[in-house]
This record gives structure tokens, C-alpha cells and sequence, in this order.
């Protein structure tokens, strides 16, 4: 195994295998602020992360002027503890697209009328409107404050005074909205979580994004992640979410379970389908860049008399 030089010749049979991390919260202890963005987020992004306008192209079918500031807007629910509320993962709210639908048309003047445009696309859990007077604030996508004390998480100001307090004015006018609103009876009914309140992240434009350079050379994307689908559609990118593994050459993954493939990827190594891997993660927040090879597939024993044993997942991940 060697450290990735990302350079990649036209005959190599390299294939990518980016493993999502965790933030460092004691990153941004000492300014008293939440680390901005997941480490994946802003490897594949760059540190403005401009991840609403990414959403968007991977959504729609909408042309995005590159210059246009887009905000990501989304139905979320916060559970209360005792002390605090906690902000829940979309994937725990089941929202249909029915509900999605019934619920903007609630909001829809308050919005509009806030943020001084009207809303580009409603898909079932994410909404979009060029950010007008909410540009600068500061925000975090829920893959990251999902599961948190929304106190650290909700949006700040930066360059500009008061715009958080404006936010959080129109947020306060919608969870009234949606408390009485037929939408969440409907749910409580069912046993569902209610939609109280509104979310706002990824604000920026597409001029902003900066790729990692390895990607001119990937000819595929392979993942479902709403953000992968959009930088494949900036970037002109074929991308599926299935992998094909006849078509891994010069391919680029970013998956849920990359425990669940490398069985296949050790396969091609050792049938020179493929001639190296290369491992992307983040341990404590920082991009680390692996490759291996056929060779690099077995533990090194000192006892050479013994058939070597093939390095597990697990091993490979928590070096």
C-alpha cells in the first residue's frame, strides 16, 4: 500500500473508493462555531461548499446560471428533549411528495415574499430559491446537524448583521403555520413525526465549486447520493447509483456500504481487471489518500512459511 500521487496515466486501471467521514467538533471550539461542512462535502465541493446549487442540477432540468446564489430549503422535523431540540434526518421523517407539495403552497407567500424571488423547484424534500437577502449566512447541510443540538447548528451571520435574525423570523412564522396544518394532523394520526419547521443550508453558486483535480481523469460515478448526481451532471459525468462491475476502470464510488464491495474490487485486483484502488477517507476530518495494489490485499506475517491472510474490510479502514 503507498500513499495516493494522484496522478493517472491512460493505461492505468485505477478504480475510487471515497468512504464518507465525520466532522471534527473540536475544530471549531476555539471561534465557537460549528466546523463548516462534512470533510466529504468539502473535499468533493471545496470550502465554500456550495451545495444547493449542486442539488439543484442534480434535481432538475433547470439551466443554473453559474453567478446565481441558491439556497436549499427543507421540511424538517425537530425532535425536543428536555433541554434542547434535536434535528432530525430526512430519512427518518417519511415526507411524501403529496405532503411536500401541500406544505409549500402553506408557506409559499412567506416565503417568496422573504426571500424576494420566487422559488425555483420544489423536489419531495428539498426546495430551491435564489438566496436574495439570506446570501451570507452561514449554514450546515442536515447530513451534518441531523442527530444534534440544533442550538450550535442553525444559521449565522457572517459579513452581514442581522440576517439570522430575519431567518429565524421566517422560520418562526412557518412552524405556526404548519402546527395547525392539516399536513400534520394527517401524520400524527398515522404515528409520523410532524413537519415543524423549516431548513436552510448550502447556499452558494455553482462558479464557487472546486473539484479535486483526480476527477478530469474519472469516466464514472457510481453512488445515489443526491449531491454525486449533481456534480456528475456539472461535471458531465455518467453516474449510476448500482455499480457495474464490468465498468470499473477510471471509476469514481461514493456508496453507503463500502464494506459491501470490497470483496469485488479485491477480485479485480487479483484478476488484473484493475490495478490499483485507491481508498479515500477521513479520519479526524482530513482527506487520506491510499492505494492498493494486487500485493497490497494480504497481512504481512514475519512467519513466511504461512499462507497469508487476506486483510478484512475492518483492517483496511481503522489503519
Amino acid at each position: 500500500m503507498t500513499a495516493n500521487l494522484t496522478s493517472q496515466t491512460s493505461t492505468l486501471k485505477r478504480f475510487t473508493l471515497m468512504v464518507s467521514g465525520e466532522d471534527v467538533i473540536d475544530a471549531g471550539l476555539e471561534q465557537n462555531v460549528p466546523p463548516s461542512g462534512l470533510p466529504q462535502e468539502r473535499f468533493l465541493l471545496g470550502d465554500k461548499l456550495p451545495i444547493a446549487p449542486v442539488l439543484l442540477l442534480g434535481q432538475s432540468d433547470l439551466s443554473v446560471n453559474p453567478n446565481d446564489v441558491i439556497a436549499c430549503l427543507q421540511p424538517v422535523h425537530f425532535h425536543a428533549t428536555r433541554d434542547h431540540l434535536i434535528l432530525m434526518a430526512q430519512s427518518q421523517i417519511d415526507l411524501t411528495a403529496n405532503e411536500s407539495t401541500k406544505l409549500l403552497q402553506t408557506a409559499l407567500p412567506f416565503i417568496e415574499e422573504d426571500f424576494g424571488s420566487k422559488v425555483l423547484f420544489q423536489g419531495q424534500r428539498d426546495w430551491f430559491i435564489s438566496a436574495g437577502p439570506f446570501a451570507s449566512l452561514a449554514t450546515h447541510s442536515i447530513d451534518q446537524a441531523h442527530g444534534r443540538n440544533i442550538d450550535w447548528w442553525m444559521p449565522r451571520d457572517t459579513n452581514e448583521a442581522g440576517i439570522a435574525k430575519l431567518w429565524r423570523k421566517l422560520q418562526n412564522e412557518i412552524q405556526m403555520l404548519w402546527h395547525i396544518d392539516p399536513v400534520n394532523e394527517e401524520r400524527q394520526q398515522r404515528g409520523y413525526p410532524s413537519i415543524n419547521s423549516l431548513w436552510i443550508s448550502g447556499i452558494g453558486k455553482l462558479a464557487d465549486i472546486q473539484t479535486p483535480q483526480f476527477l478530469k481523469n474519472v469516466k464514472q460515478l457510481y453512488g445515489g447520493h443526491p449531491l454525486l448526481q449533481g456534480l456528475a451532471k456539472y461535471l458531465e459525468i455518467p453516474q449510476e447509483n448500482e455499480i457495474d462491475f464490468s465498468r470499473l476502470q477510471n471509476a469514481f464510488a461514493w456508496i453507503d456500504r463500502p464494506d459491501s464491495i470490497w470483496g469485488n474490487l479485491s477480485k479485480a485486483l487479483l484478476n488484473q481487471e484493475l490495478h490499483e484502488v485507491e481508498i479515500i477517507d477521513f479520519p479526524k476530518g482530513r482527506a487520506r489518500h491510499r492505494i492498493f495494489t494486487a500485493k497490497d490485499l494480504y497481512k504481512k506475517s514475519w512467519a513466511f512459511w504461512k499462507k497469508s491472510e487476506p486483510l478484512t474490510w475492518s483492517e483496511i479502514i481503522s489503519a
